[in-house]
């Protein structure tokens, strides 16, 4: 069950804002948690119970860590057991499968039996979950925050279903006031509905048209100059509506339950450097590698190689945190390491600035041919698809790809790239306009407009699930 699916929008979400709407304010947190655990449940009662057992561990781990005194070896001993504890499950289901193909492959290689191997599935939200708890034990542990001694609380904030499946990924402490004091109101439900629908647009509207493309462009051998860009382009956009489209979903569902969850992206493709990228891509990812990671690795502090490997090294983890089913994701994360760092020597030696607009295209040029990386399932795809890219491979469209293509790829395309470009003019348009009730009516009616349409795919098409679900 996903946000897209006629289940959720037609049963499971109306069922349990009904109740949680009619339930006592003491009460509500028992039926989100329950509504959760029915959610998780739905997709599979294996993914229940190992999401109830981490959470009661961790919620007794942090209280054994406020328990021991302040700078003791006993708070510090139950902080990293926790910590190993938890990156050990995920370890074990994000990465055994791919750990089993890769010894596989070797000992073909040498002349014997590859390894007899059974899938691993990877719960859902099993990802945000880990970074989430270990977010509220290193808080609880520093006296950034108080122990939450409700575990209905805690369990509250860790399996929420509105944000727990693929972010943001929230921090105990932006909700910790909400979960214990929050009303409800007609301005903040009228509000979190209509992100929910400009969010759930975006999802089916953009990304689910461009999907078909997309899986298309990258299942071709050898893949023309136009095929293969045609591709990257179609994927970095199909990604952006997909991702940003569910987060902003989930703070909508956040807001009619009356919880404030933080913005995931800032219009990401109109950075103009990598660093203004990672300001304002997956926003709770970057503040959570740099205040969790990057920082305790030592951060700008030291010398300048040493600032180098941090950036590195955090990047290549967030890499491999993306995926478990190929090595292109600590690739990618690595890829984005050192364009960092390059980007840091290059400011920091002085040397020319380049004009805004040339490092904007050069900023999206380089995420979209990282993007390339992402998306393909495996080294060898990527490689042909880079091949096509930058024409070694034949110029023109391809057959394949010109069967597939159809108007409404081309639409989608383009209300993508009008969303990404449209707030550069949007506060021009209130500014002349002003209190203009036709504006006002507009902006009031086109998302209900979109969620219908939207409404009306799902209903004739199989649910695309989330590609951010897969890390």
């Amino acid at each position: 069950m996903v946000f897209t699916s006629l289940e959720f929008l037609t049963l499971f979400l109306p069922l349990v804002l009904l109740i949680y709407v009619l339930a006592r304010p003491q009460w509500r947190n028992g039926v989100l948690l329950l509504g959760s655990w029915a959610f998780f449940g739905w997709l599979s009662p294996m993914f229940m119970l190992l999401h109830t057992v981490l959470t009661v561990i961790t919620w007794v781990g942090g209280l054994l860590i406020a328990r021991a005194p302040l700078e003791s070896k006993g708070r510090v001993r139950w902080l990293a057991g926790l910590i190993v504890l938890n990156l050990l499950v995920l370890c074990w289901y994000k990465y055994a499968n791919i750990l089993a193909a890769t010894l596989s492959e070797l000992l073909l290689s040498m002349g014997a039996l590859p390894l007899e191997w059974q899938k691993v599935a990877l719960p859902a939200g099993l990802s945000f979950i880990v970074l989430q708890a270990i977010s509220y034990l290193v808080d609880v542990h520093r006296g950034t925050v108080k122990v939450e001694r409700s575990f209905i609380d805690y369990a509250t904030y860790l399996l929420m279903f509105g944000q727990s499946i693929a972010g943001p990924i929230i921090r105990y402490s932006w909700v910790s006031e909400e979960l214990s004091h929050r009303g409800l109101s007609r301005r903040n439900f009228s509000l979190g509905a209509r992100r929910f629908m400009i969010g759930m647009s975006m999802k089916v509207l953009v990304a689910d048209s461009l999907s078909p493309l997309v899986d298309v462009a990258f299942a071709l051998e050898q893949p023309s100059f136009v095929d293969a860009w045609i591709g990257c382009l179609a994927y970095s956009l199909q990604l952006f509506f997909d991702f940003a489209g569910y987060s902003a979903m989930a703070i909508g569902i956040g807001l009619m339950i009356g919880f404030h969850f933080p913005e995931n992206f800032n219009r990401p493709y109109l950075a103009h450097s990598i660093q203004d990228f990672w300001r304002r891509w997956h926003l709770s990812l970057s503040s959570w590698l740099r205040d969790y990671l990057y920082i305790p690795l030592g951060g700008n502090r030291g010398s300048r190689w040493l600032i180098y490997r941090n950036l590195f090294l955090t990047m290549a983890i967030a890499g491999l945190w993306h995926g478990g089913d190929s090595w292109n994701f600590l690739l990618w994360g690595a890829a984005h390491g050192v364009a960092l760092c390059v980007a840091r020597i290059w400011s920091g030696a002085g040397w020319f600035a380049m004009p805004r607009a040339l490092s904007h295209v050069l900023t999206l040029l380089f995420v979209a041919l990282a993007w390339t990386l992402f998306r393909a399932p495996d080294f060898a795809t990527a490689l042909n698809m880079y091949a096509g890219q930058f024409g070694f491979n034949a110029l023109g469209l391809g057959d394949p790809l010109a069967a597939t293509l159809r108007p409404v790829h081309g639409i989608a395309a383009a209300l993508g790239v009008f969303c990404v470009i449209a707030p550069i003019y949007q506060q021009r348009c209130e500014a002349r306009l002003g209190d203009n009730p036709l504006f006002n009516l507009l902006g009031s009616l086109w998302p209900v407009l979109g969620f219908l349409l939207a409404f009306a795919l799902i209903a004739s098409r199989e649910t695309v699930p989330f590609l951010y679900f897969q890390f």
